[in-house]
């Protein structure tokens, strides 16, 4: 892995100023000071840009002329929609829709699903859609920065919010292996890709786009539920 490249060390950057861990609802969540009805408006927002990880992969897969690679990342779309039915990551945040007390129907219809979400989760489709191979991957670097984050939230739901079973943290736990071995295999991708500069530009552009989408989608719920100014 390159990790000490330039391209890697300004991703990194870019991402540490940027990710939605510094948000004030994520602040408030990992605080404790959260309601049960804020941490449900969360969890039934967040399913739609859950339901559309396995879809944003597969416009990456359709971008690949390479055995080899669409090998590797189908594994995402498995992870995400399970092998069988009740498996995956999307069960698993239907698991914790049922746990924080959703009707687990209504979240998998995404009835109430804000605009502003909706349209944040939109415009993550739309990056990976038109942007070539290289850059649509380097939008996915966002996982770079998820173990740290799920493992304060597992930790934070377990001491703040113990009428959540822990049980049902499972797809936060789950993440965290997952999310380290992906982001590898995605900035090993992109440093070996990304070989210009201007491509180099472009997938440092993807993901501070992709940050900005996830800090969007954390601002609609926030501003519906009460969190900050």
């Amino acid at each position: 892995m390159t990790e000490d490249s330039p391209l890697v060390a300004r991703l990194r950057s870019e991402g540490e100023k940027r990710y939605h861990d510094r948000h004030p609802f994520h602040v408030a969540m990992h605080a404790g000071t959260l309601t049960k009805r804020q941490i449900q408006a969360w969890v039934e927002n967040r399913y739609a840009y859950q339901a559309r990880i396995p879809r944003k992969d597969a416009l990456v897969l359709a971008k690949s002329e390479d055995p080899a690679f669409r090998r590797v990342w189908i594994r995402r779309i498995v992870d995400h929609d399970g092998a069988a039915e009740g498996e995956g990551g999307l069960a698993m945040w239907e698991r914790l829709a049922e746990g924080v007390g959703l009707d687990v129907a209504r979240v998998k219809a995404q009835k109430d699903v804000l605009p502003g979400v909706r349209f944040a989760c939109d415009g993550y489709l739309a990056l990976v859609e038109k942007s070539p191979l290289v850059v649509a991957v380097a939008s996915s670097l966002t996982e770079f920065f998820s173990p740290d984050i799920m493992t304060k939230r597992v930790l934070a739901w377990e001491t703040h919010y113990p009428w959540v079973s822990p049980h049902v943290l499972e797809y936060f736990r789950s993440r965290v292996p997952r999310a380290a071995r992906d982001s590898r295999e995605a900035i090993d991708f992109v440093s070996a890709h990304a070989v210009t500069r201007e491509l180099e530009d472009a997938c440092v552009a993807a993901l501070i786009e992709k940050c900005s989408i996830l800090w969007a989608l954390l601002d609609a719920v926030a501003y519906a539920h009460g969190i900050g100014p």
